[in-house]
């Protein structure tokens, strides 16, 4: 029996149900009629130039992305806009794409709990619970270290990116209780519950929120932040998914994309 488009779709809503999703995200279909035949799909973490090309030219049916190009509305798809650029090629390639944003990130093996599983963080729970049985973040434990010394494990678990990885705190401070959010996790710095571990792991802290998050735990636990590339963190995640993809629809080639598609290319060192 043919897999159609329509299928991918169904098996998508039962692994990482869309009822899971934040209520500002826009995960699911993004292009492909649903009577299109699917006997290979390419998993990625963005919809770039990049991975529509990967897609495109090593013949994959469908494209599933953890971010949906489709977030922010557009009133346009004309092609000299990247979007709609992007989605003109995925159609006359003969290639669909689904997003699987925020609902792959709650449920129970979602990118948090994979980073944290990739990074030795034993799961003790989520930072904020749902019900699909996962939620958003984790807290655990790694055996006692320095704060320097995690932050090397860190990097020596996730690919390589131009930014690498940003710590603040003591270098030589011992860390045993880990919280973390794979992407950007700086909403969840006022939680009680990650202010109240040793160190935070997660993306994209901009200047105001770290700096302010790291003088009020001078005054309490003196919790330490690492910064990590989101697309780092969230590509540890592919894997996991593939393989319960693999699982759900053993008729479809499943291949995780390699490309790099962290928007940081180099960096200077001061």
């Amino acid at each position: 029996m043919t897999t159609l488009l329509r299928d991918i779709t169904a098996t998508i809503d039962e692994l990482w149900p869309l009822a899971g999703q934040e209520e500002w995200d826009n995960s699911g279909n993004i292009s492909g009629a649903p009577t299109h035949p699917v006997s290979s799909a390419l998993f990625v973490v963005d919809i770039t130039d990049a991975t529509v090309s990967e897609a495109i030219d090593g013949g994959f049916d469908v494209l599933v992305a953890h971010h949906p190009l489709l977030l922010k509305g557009i009133s346009t798809v004309a092609e000299d806009r990247y979007k709609g650029e992007l989605i003109a090629r995925l159609i006359r390639g003969g290639c669909g794409a689904i997003g699987v944003h925020t609902n792959g990130d709650r449920v129970p093996t979602g990118t948090s709990a994979s980073l944290a599983k990739a990074l030795g963080v034993s799961f003790q729970r989520t930072i904020v619970p749902n019900v699909l049985g996962g939620g958003l973040g984790v807290i655990g434990h790694v055996a006692d270290q320095t704060l320097g010394d995690f932050a090397r494990h860190i990097a020596s678990k996730l690919p390589a990116t131009a930014g690498g990885v940003r710590v603040s705190g003591e270098f030589a401070r011992t860390v045993s209780s880990v919280s973390l959010c794979a992407g950007a996790g700086d909403a969840l710095l006022a939680n009680e519950d990650v202010m109240a571990t040793d160190v935070y792991v997660t993306s994209d802290l901009r200047h105001h929120p770290a700096s302010e998050f790291r003088e009020q735990a001078r005054l309490g636990n003196d919790t330490a932040l690492i910064d990590i590339s989101h697309w780092a963190a969230e590509w540890l995640w592919l894997d996991t998914a593939a393989s319960e993809f693999r699982t759900a629809q053993p008729g479809v080639a499943v291949t995780v994309s390699e490309i790099n598609t962290d928007p940081w290319t180099f960096a200077v060192m001061q």
